[in-house]
């Protein structure tokens, strides 16, 4: 996939058109759709990673990963944790750590 391509999907996962995309933006109409055939300059990838919480390297195309993680990813990775005084986590403790990580802090 290309970073037109990327963007796309992304936006569709936010319930966002490209075109409201390119408004909040600032950009004029059709101008993410010539990114089918251009690399954007750092400064939009950056922001635009920024604003869908991805890596710049995520947009490019270079890794297949967004870098967030699954909900059930950070479980599986808690089921063995330990607190600091080598007793196993309580299960309140796990999901602050949880909703903390997907960013639901204090939600």
């Amino acid at each position: 996939m290309n970073t037109y391509e990327i963007i796309k999907e992304l936006a569709k996962m936010k319930k966002i058109s490209i075109r409201q995309l390119e408004i909040d933006f600032g950009y004029s109409n059709g101008y993410l759709s010539k990114w089918k055939n251009n690399t954007p300059n750092a400064d939009e990838l950056s922001r635009l990673a920024d604003y869908f919480n991805v890596s710049v390297d995520y947009l490019l195309g270079r890794t297949d990963t967004s870098g967030e993680h699954t909900e059930t990813e950070l479980r599986k990775a808690l089921e063995n944790v330990m607190s600091f005084d080598g007793e196993e986590m309580t299960e309140n403790d796990k999901e602050a750590i949880i909703a903390y990580m997907m960013g639901r802090k204090g939600k």
